[in-house]
């Protein structure tokens, strides 16, 4: 940069125009306004200038948030306001006094997280009205982080279009040249300006022998000249999540997302152990820590949980205090020596060992991951499900029964050494920041396993045991009828979409008392039979109704399609209570009742299950019924409309008829059953079943009469309809969040009575041979 592009009254400091002997006669002026251009959220905030001399002057912003130094050493002055937040039993205070990581809270963080952004989207304004008022004066827009002490806590700069003139720092006095780097302590009071590399400092930095020198603290302000600073709000993004036990679809939507986001890396860079810098940065997308540490910090409406992703999926995002978002802690360590510090080796803490549980590269590995935030209302815990396929598979396929050491019953050993590993970790982040919080707890397929355990073992401790919700998508079985009863207590939301097959995993007739090997042996012949033909094969080999050994836990949703012809097909969520449904294994292979198709063994088919996907199937389900949800709310209209409850109850009505006709054939041909025994017993588990199909669509009838209320859609939120609607704003300024979707939809309405008809029927014409496809129900 040239002088002559300079500020004149720069330029002239820089040409030499500097006295012999320091003078005054000085002044600066400067006003902190808000987006809005007012100044009064800032009024009496206590400021301290400090000008080329290193004389400090301190007074309080008057009512329209202005401050001025008068008679002050030539040259220019920095600005800071440092002084920390005096309120007590609030909040912020306890956020000040906890005993790890106390935040080092400013009242003029505490004045910025007041005042609101004058865009919903956060982007910088340039229409500020103080910014004409500026006229000729100097006009900046400036962050909390550059006026205090200590950063770590606050979030990255924003993009702006007027950032503060560094060159004035530049003008600024050189530390004296005897001073080294190393003794210059960035972090002391007043040391702004005096923070300045000598020459001869600066060339060791440049051939890298020493690190680079801290940023200058404070806003540099040029003399005789006014300034108006736009402070620009600390407010924050975080997904809104309800506290409440009862299941809804906000949190059905929601934790698909944070589930998903467990499959990726925390993110953090530097990424090593210990960490030798001053600060760590999240630069990786999509990851935990950018998500949680960089991006919903400064207001960045993230959508990507998955690298493969394309298609976006937005949560449902509230703008909260910058205070109250889901944390990554602070890693300084000036002000947190005894956890920060390099010298600590193995056992220096920062944010990816806190917040990312990781133990591929330990000798002992069950390669679980997990991450844990929290805000003070909520702690999320995410476990990442079946990703690297030989270790993950191992660890599904463990089915080996152990005991449940911290509770009654046994459990799946693969999936109980994933939660046994990470419970500690989940323990230690609780010790530091747990303070009466709802654990909301998330896990997919395998981690949704894992989640369960840890759940129940977090359950077992008194202190958080009302605290534990927990939601899981495509989990399979995870521990004997004995524990699921043990662990009826613990609310658990479980998430099972149509025709995935890993939830009927591991099979209740599996050899679980068996060693492994020998299990995996008989079993596996097992595995790869091929079907033979007739309907008995559903009844008896894909429903399993005689093991009784595994058991699945929580509270079941099923998402079941119903197609309405080529063009039109929906999903409904909703609770059957039939084995038919519930225990449906693979039945998207079973598409005939007389005459089964050829198929790849159940391995081959779990390998290329798409309706285990995450990204490809839960996650628009899931996105998909919350707007059915939604629009059943808005309308006062049942979330099953007639037609999906005349083409569902007719083909339960069907299930039962075939149901009946097998028990008839049992009744009538004795003769093809050697044992009475046998036929005894497939008897009363056929009545077991009509039975449970009578109660399944007696619960679609209740939820085709159901009208859908704020409560079953936004959970805890509805005590809050008006905060509801105005994030809802957010989200729907989204154009991805207004399309119709395939998967859950609302089908449109027939044309006719006969359309209607055949529309129940999958398109088939009245009076024609019809033949209920089975792996729509199953």
């Amino acid at each position: 940069m040239s002088i002559e592009s300079l500020d004149p009254s720069v330029a002239a400091f820089m040409q030499g125009n500097i006295h012999a002997c320091p003078l005054r006669g000085h002044s600066t002026t400067f006003q902190l306004v808000d987006e809005f251009g007012d100044g009064k959220p800032y009024a009496g905030l206590t400021f301290e200038i400090t000008d080329y001399e290193d004389t400090v002057y301190s007074g309080q912003l008057d009512a329209t948030g202005s401050g001025k130094v008068i008679n002050h050493f030539c040259g220019p002055v920095v600005l800071k306001l440092n002084h920390s937040y005096q309120g007590r039993d609030d909040d912020y205070s306890q956020l000040i006094r906890r005993k790890h990581y106390p935040l080092p809270i400013t009242e003029l963080q505490v004045r910025a997280e007041k005042t609101g952004f004058f865009t919903k989207s956060g982007v910088r304004t340039q229409a500020n009205p103080a910014k004409d008022l500026a006229g000729t004066n100097a006009y900046y827009q400036v962050e909390v982080s550059e006026l205090v002490k200590h950063v770590a806590h606050l979030p990255p700069l924003a993009e702006r279009r007027d950032p503060p003139n560094m060159v004035v720092h530049k003008l600024m006095r050189s530390t004296p040249q005897t001073r080294t780097f190393a003794q210059i302590d960035s972090n002391a009071p007043d040391a702004g300006m005096s923070a300045i590399l000598s020459q001869a400092s600066m060339a060791t930095v440049e051939l890298g022998f020493s690190p680079p020198p801290p940023k200058p603290k404070g806003i540099a302000l040029l003399p005789n000249k006014h300034h108006v600073l736009e402070v620009r709000p600390m407010r924050a993004l975080r997904p809104m999540l309800s506290i409440g036990n009862e299941f809804c679809a906000l949190n059905l939507y929601q934790l698909s997302l944070m589930a998903t986001l467990s499959y990726t890396d925390f993110g953090q860079e530097p990424n090593t152990q210990p960490v030798k810098t001053d600060r760590v940065s999240f630069p990786v997308q999509p990851s935990s820590g950018n998500w949680f540490g960089h991006a919903l910090p400064q207001f960045d409406e993230l959508w990507k949980v998955d690298a493969s992703q394309t298609k976006k999926y937005y949560p449902l995002y509230e703008e909260v205090p910058y205070s109250k978002r889901l944390e990554v802690v602070p890693f300084d360590p000036q002000l947190y020596p005894k956890a920060n510090d390099p010298a600590l080796g193995d056992q220096q803490e920062h944010p990816a060992k806190l917040h990312f549980f990781d133990d591929r590269k330990q000798a002992d590995s069950t390669d679980t991951q997990a991450f844990i935030t929290h805000h003070d209302e909520v702690i999320l815990i995410s476990v990442r499900g079946t990703s690297e396929t030989l270790p993950d598979g191992l660890r599904d396929g463990d089915a080996y029964q152990v005991p449940f050491q911290e509770g009654e019953g046994k459990v799946h050993r693969g999936f109980y050494g994933g939660a046994q590993a990470v419970f500690p970790f989940v323990v230690s982040y609780l010790e530091r920041f747990y303070s009466g919080q709802k654990l909301l707890i998330t896990g997919h397929s395998l981690g949704g396993a894992i989640a369960l355990i840890l759940s129940e073992m977090l359950r077992r401790d008194p202190q958080y045991s009302s605290d534990i919700v927990l939601y899981t998508y495509g989990a399979p079985r995870a521990g004997d009828t004995t524990f699921i009863a043990s662990a009826q207590p613990l609310t658990h939301h479980r998430i099972v979409n149509q025709n995935d097959p890993v939830p009927s995993v591991p099979a209740t007739w599996m050899n679980t008392y068996a060693e492994p090997k020998q299990m995996y042996t008989a079993n596996g012949v097992v595995l790869a039979l091929q079907p033979v033909a007739g309907f008995a094969l559903l009844v008896w080999g894909v429903t399993n109704f005689f093991g009784e050994d595994y058991g699945h836990h929580g509270e079941l949703r099923h998402f079941m399609p119903v197609v309405f012809g080529k063009e039109h097909k929906s999903s409904i969520l909703w609770q059957p209570g039939c084995s038919l449904i519930n225990d449906h294994g693979c039945a998207q292979a079973l598409r005939n009742i007389n005459g089964l198709p050829k198929r790849g063994s159940f391995l081959e088919q779990l390998a290329a299950a798409s309706d285990h996907s995450m990204v490809g199937s839960y996650i628009p389900g899931c996105w998909a019924s919350l707007r059915r949800w939604q629009e059943a709310q808005q309308l006062k209209r049942s979330v099953v409309t007639y037609r999906e409850f005349e083409w569902v109850s007719g083909a339960l009505k069907n299930l039962k008829d075939q149901l009946s006709a097998v028990k008839r054939n049992l009744r009538d041909h004795p003769s093809a059953y050697v044992r009475h025994e046998e036929r005894t017993h497939k008897t009363t588990v056929l009545d077991r079943e009509i039975s449970k199909i009578e109660m399944t669509l007696a619960r679609l009838v209740a939820l085709h009469g159901q009208r859908v209320t704020e409560a079953d859609v936004y959970g805890s939120y509805a005590e809050q309809p008006e905060w509801v609607q105005e994030n809802l704003l957010r989200w729907n300024a989204h154009p991805e969040n207004l399309v119709q979707e395939q998967l859950a939809m609302i089908p449109p309405a027939a044309q006719d009575h006969d359309a209607a008809i055949a529309a129940m029927t999958g398109g088939h014409a009245v009076g024609a041979p019809y033949q209920l496809d089975i792996d729509s129900i199953v």
